[in-house]
């Protein structure tokens, strides 16, 4: 038996973890817009559930501070305010006591979409899990949300997901990784299999490698406690990163269902070969006047990196022979996050050796400005002669799409999948154990080198080494701005 996928009606929406930042930040504007823009239909309930002592009006003015701050002051209609903050409810709750879940049922309705959204530490998700399940108040037909990181590595990955299905089954858990919700990730798929242009040159035999970049400008901050037990191969490569080369290296499914997605997806990560030593490069910025992650991480003999460079390898006919290279870190020059596809160059110039040949190049921005551009050679305007310049024929949404274009956070669609039942979109248990089977040797062998991470200047583009690493193969990265 499976959940059933219930089109969108009133539901009951829990939030654990309802005062805390990434509830304020991300999920409840988010649903804010959703019910601005009339896809949350009326009739349904929020409740926030923490262990902050507020009542529902304290909560209702905590949640309209945070649509202040977060949200333009264009978009806070006065009477939508108003009516979104009176569907909210709250309840102060012990998320490993008995405080607070008689006053949680209290809130559920018979009928009524029940999810779940686990905005706290993984520490506590099995005992959510299992106080909902045992109280009675979550049903075969509710869904929870969970939040990364889903584990430190693959024992606790397990021990998570084995925590988890005691209570749900693998149907009702959604895995959520705010990347998979961006416009452009999704287009990613669009562009794949929705067009017959790509697809026959998607393969080792037309494609000369792959970058995927993912750049903050942000250093590790008031999170360098956290940061400093996770670095950026945990932080971002097992998940973050992994999906979206998932995303550029499968095969196309047989539909756009969940568990057909999840299953290429799947395949992937298990094609991976193992990671030489030479194919890994970590950084860590250092920097003057307390820029610096020694001193933000609050530990002076720290070797977790805040950038990470390598690359790999997927066997199978489809790859074999095409290097995947990724990069990602902290306090580097720019903010960007964008995934580069470089076809290999003609096998033969009729056009004579006076011309620059530049590969043709697939770019797909996801951050900030979202979008695509393909770069090909065409003539030069004017005469004397056959001159060839690379240019770009760039889609930007913003452009394409109209100006007034609303494209939503990739929060917003995740948390409505959630309320459809639609899975497609988060990832399975499998998945996120083979990811980490990957990782997990990765970690080990650092551990075993003790190698110390090359310091970079922060506003770079990393260390020295991340560039001989591309520098071995006669490649360049692309520039980050």
């Amino acid at each position: 038996m499976v959940a059933r996928v219930i089109p969108v009606d009133c539901f009951d929406l829990v939030i654990f973890g309802a005062t805390g930042d990434l509830a304020r930040r991300k999920i409840l504007p988010g649903l804010y817009r959703r019910w601005k823009e009339g896809q949350i239909p009326e009739g349904s309930q929020i409740v926030g559930a923490a262990r902050s002592d507020l009542d529902a009006d304290g909560f209702r003015e905590l949640v309209r501070a945070a649509l202040e701050e977060f949200l333009p002051k264009a978009e806070l209609l006065p009477e939508t305010v108003a009516s979104f903050l009176g569907m909210l409810g709250y309840v102060t709750i012990d998320a490993r006591g008995d405080a607070g879940w008689p006053e949680l049922a209290g809130f559920m309705r018979a009928g009524m979409v029940r999810a779940f959204y686990f905005s706290v530490a993984p520490a506590l998700f099995g005992d959510l899990a299992q106080r909902l399940k045992e109280r009675g108040i979550a049903d075969r037909d509710s869904r929870i949300v969970v939040e990364k990181p889903f584990g430190k590595n693959l024992s606790t990955a397990r021990r998570l997901n084995e925590s988890l299905a005691s209570y749900f089954h693998e149907d009702q858990i959604y895995r959520i990784d705010h990347y998979l919700g961006k416009e452009t990730v999704q287009n990613l798929m669009a562009v794949r299999f929705a067009n017959i242009l790509f697809e026959p040159l998607w393969n080792a035999q037309y494609i000369d490698h792959v970058q995927i970049t993912v750049a903050e400008t942000v250093g590790v901050g008031g999170r360098g406690e956290y940061y400093d037990t996770s670095g950026a191969i945990r932080d971002m490569v097992q998940n973050h990163m992994m999906q979206l080369l998932c995303l550029i290296a499968m095969e196309p499914p047989n539909c756009f269902e969940p568990d057909a997605m999840r299953d290429e997806k799947l395949k992937v990560i298990r094609a991976l070969d193992p990671l030489a030593p030479a194919e890994v490069v970590r950084g860590q910025y250092r920097g003057k006047d307390g820029d610096d992650y020694l001193t933000e991480a609050g530990n002076p003999d720290s070797r977790t990196e805040s950038f990470v460079a390598m690359k790999l390898h997927v066997s199978n006919w489809r790859w074999k022979g095409t290097p995947f290279y990724l990069r990602t870190g902290k306090r580097l020059r720019a903010r960007t996050s964008e995934i580069s596809v470089t076809f290999k160059e003609p096998p033969h110039s009729i056009f004579g050796e006076s011309n620059q040949w530049r590969a043709n190049m697939l770019v797909i921005r996801l951050q900030p400005d979202e979008g695509m551009d393909l770069r090909v050679m065409i003539k030069e305007p004017g005469p004397g002669g056959m001159r060839l310049k690379d240019v770009a024929l760039d889609m930007s949404f913003a452009e394409a799409l109209g100006d007034d274009l609303d494209i939503p956070d990739a929060y917003e669609r995740l948390i409505m999948d959630v309320i459809r039942g639609n899975q497609t979109l988060f990832m399975r248990g499998d998945e996120v154990e083979a990811a980490w089977g990957w990782v997990d040797p990765v970690l080990e062998m650092m551990d075993e080198r003790g190698d110390v991470p090359e310091p970079y200047e922060p506003g770079s583009t990393g260390p020295e080494g991340s560039m001989m690493l591309m520098h071995r193969d006669g490649r360049r990265w692309r520039e980050i701005k």
